[in-house]
């Protein structure tokens, strides 16, 4: 299947909110899958959507246990997967979301590959929040599958911005309806989620200011049900959050 036709399918399938099934694409190679999702986001771009940023997936022992890779990856961000902090977010549309807490990052100024300081090009950083929903069925998927599917990003939400501090190993809580789902520390992004900002570069850059980088997830990610306030607090960093609305009505695997 070429690149431009797995990313029709991807798209159809996140427009419909219909999952195809993983390991059918025939990726195997990192470059292609990658070629895949440039196809995938080019389409959203030409509906209108622009880039806000971008986010870093698998940076957590957790989550690379949870889904069974071990390499880096990266995807892209649009303007119309943000959440306004304390708004509400429609789940109908997915297919089975999950949400995990983040770092974010604001760039100042450009961060290019090999800079010697990645964090010199940091503006702010906030708490996030990251939904994601990958639109392969019941979550299982090969690493360039998922890479494909633009590391399966949904939506984000991001707290107030404040003046880049010691990140090295704070408090990390996940919340819904008032209840703790998953606690942790930002050392597990990375070992230190300034790292993220090399890997970012490295990966994605040169990156522009006003680049919004999600770091990679602090904790596993947990079922995103309708209905529920979804909080993140990251000490001495602050909270984010929001509101889930529908559930999808269609029929289809869950999480």
């Amino acid at each position: 299947m070429s690149a431009d036709a797995l990313a029709e399918s991807l798209d159809t399938a996140a427009l419909e909110a219909r999952p195809l099934p993983g390991g059918g694409s025939g990726l195997t190679v990192t470059a292609e899958a990658y070629a895949v999702q440039e196809a995938l986001v080019l389409r959203r771009l030409a509906r209108g959507e622009r880039i806000t940023g971008v986010k870093l997936g698998f940076t957590s022992a957790a989550k690379m246990r949870q889904m069974g890779v071990a390499d880096l990856i990266h995807g892209r961000l649009t303007d119309r997967m943000e959440i306004p902090d304390g708004g509400r977010y429609d789940l109908s549309g997915l297919i089975h979301p999950r949400v995990e807490p983040e770092v974010a990052f604001l760039l100042g100024a450009t961060l290019r590959p090999g800079d010697a300081d990645p964090a010199a090009a940091v503006a702010a950083v906030a708490p996030a929040l990251e939904v994601i929903d990958s639109r392969y069925d019941g979550f299982r998927f090969s690493l360039p599958e998922v890479i494909a599917d633009n590391t399966s990003a949904a939506a984000y939400a991001v707290g107030p911005w404040r003046a880049l501090g010691d990140l090295g190993n704070l408090g990390v809580l996940l919340e819904l309806g008032g209840r703790p789902a998953e606690a942790g520390s930002t050392a597990a992004i990375l070992g230190h989620p300034l790292r993220a900002l090399a890997a970012a570069a490295r990966l994605a850059g040169p990156l522009e200011p006003g680049t919004v980088i999600l770091a990679g997830a602090a904790t596993a990610a947990v079922p995103l049900p309708p209905g529920t306030c979804v909080r993140a607090t990251v000490a001495g960093l602050g909270t984010v959050q929001f509101t889930t609305g529908a559930a999808r009505t269609t029929t289809g695997e869950g999480a």
